[in-house]
């Protein structure tokens, strides 16, 4: 008999839950690019404006444990109000954030808006597995996944056209040059504060939409774990998960994962730039990316009924392999092409790691869950060193950005031999 993937009695909850994937897809993906915006606006270093990512990412490592505990003493409604809550206080506070005109008081409005994230994600994920038979859940988180794109791409479009394009210091001359660089520093200052409240804006927008759906998530039912064992013995659980070699190898995956997609999506306007392209512009590119990348998540999706999960991520890990290959020796449009054609590869990595770790994992799913979700932090280590690289300009005969992509190239690889032991090795 066909299993289900989700049915009609948990239908609408999975609905709701499902948009939180899009919510916090919006929020990392209007957020990338502020890494080459506040480059700019503050004249910083790329290796400083990375740590945009460190703090982003870095909400996730923080939180996600506490996380875990929370929702294992209390249920998964209470986790998704907890991180909802959070996310709106992080993105409201860019208000002040922008008043003040300091960009650590922007790092700690996006580390705590990632807590919020962090309790979402240590959330949504074990609960869309838990919506229905255990052999469909694989399929099932790719598919909730799927929308996380949406949400991605619907942040990039708003960082283009709301963010990036009305940026007075990316304005350049005839040749191609930042206009802002050659200005006084009293006519900086004027279009700092400009370009502050262009940033701060879509994130004040996006904290009410937060409260909204905040308020609906509160005023529906939503499904209670049946067996739900609420006792917390962290110690107990740690030793499990540590002695599973599955799933202790899929959090080292999952952090590779993320620093590889972090550094694809951030850097593409930094690799665009070097060959001239505005940011604005640049950004586009981005959008087609992630266009590729939704199309990619959906299309593997359907590839799970008839090819094994653990077979098409080490073969996508392979692809990602060759196309950063490319992305570091060919200078040129071609090596941007190939940078945006990694997308396909990424799509399915993220929920299949997810799922293939937390197979059979029982009352320890929420903690293991937590730890996949702190792997995370994989984009907030990973950034920074790539944008130490760039700064550095060259790297023997090739530009810094193309030779910056080594990381991602390292990233792939450990992901496919992880897609080769669990096909191989943990059957």
């Amino acid at each position: 008999m066909k299993k289900v993937v989700v049915s009609r009695k948990v239908l609408v909850p999975f609905i709701l839950i499902t948009s939180l994937f899009a919510l916090w897809g919006f929020a990392n993906d209007i957020t990338n690019p502020m890494v080459a915006a506040f480059q700019t606006i503050m004249e910083m270093s790329n290796l400083r404006a990375a740590l945009v990512q460190f703090a982003f990412y870095g909400g996730y490592a923080t939180m996600a444990i506490p996380a875990a505990m929370f929702i294992k003493k209390y249920s998964y409604k209470k986790g998704i109000l907890m991180g909802l809550g959070l996310y709106a206080v992080g993105a409201l506070m860019f208000y002040p954030a922008a008043r003040f005109e300091i960009f650590e008081f922007f790092l700690v409005s996006l580390y705590i808006l990632t807590f919020g994230l962090a309790f979402l994600e240590t959330t949504a994920n074990p609960y869309i597995l838990s919506m229905g038979d255990p052999e469909t859940s694989t399929r099932r988180l790719n598919l909730a996944q799927s929308f996380n794109p949406m949400g991605s791409l619907m942040g990039m479009f708003v960082a283009s056209n709301f963010i990036l394009s009305h940026l007075e210091s990316d304005k350049r001359d005839a040749s191609g040059e930042l206009i802002f660089n050659t200005l006084s520093e009293a006519e900086k200052a004027v279009i700092r504060t400009h370009d502050l409240s262009v940033i701060r804006n879509p994130y004040i927008i996006l904290g009410f939409v937060v409260i909204t759906m905040f308020l609906i998530i509160y005023f529906s039912k939503m499904p209670v774990r049946e067996n739900a064992n609420h006792s917390i013995r962290l110690k107990d659980s740690f030793r499990r998960l540590f002695q599973n070699m599955r799933y202790r190898e899929g959090v080292i995956a999952q952090v590779f994962y993320v620093g590889a997609q972090i550094m694809c999506w951030t850097f593409i306007i930094h690799y665009a730039d070097n060959l001239g392209i505005p940011k604005s512009t640049a950004q586009n590119y981005n959008i087609v990316a992630m266009i590729i990348f939704l199309s990619s998540r959906f299309i593997s999706t359907m590839l799970m009924k008839y090819l094994n999960a653990r077979f098409l991520l080490m073969v996508f890990a392979i692809g990602g392999i060759l196309t950063t290959t490319g992305v570091i020796l060919i200078q040129g449009m071609g090596g941007l092409y190939l940078l945006i054609a990694t997308s396909a590869f990424m799509s399915l990595m993220f929920p299949t790691i997810y799922g293939i770790a937390l197979e059979g994992l029982g009352d320890d799913s929420t903690l293991g869950a937590a730890g996949l979700v702190m792997a995370i932090v994989g984009g907030a280590l990973m950034p920074p060193l790539q944008g130490a690289i760039i700064d550095l300009g060259r790297v023997g005969w090739l530009p810094a950005v193309n030779a910056s992509f080594i990381l991602p190239f390292i990233c792939f690889v450990v992901i496919a031999i992880y897609g080769y032991r669990t096909l191989r090795v943990y059957k």
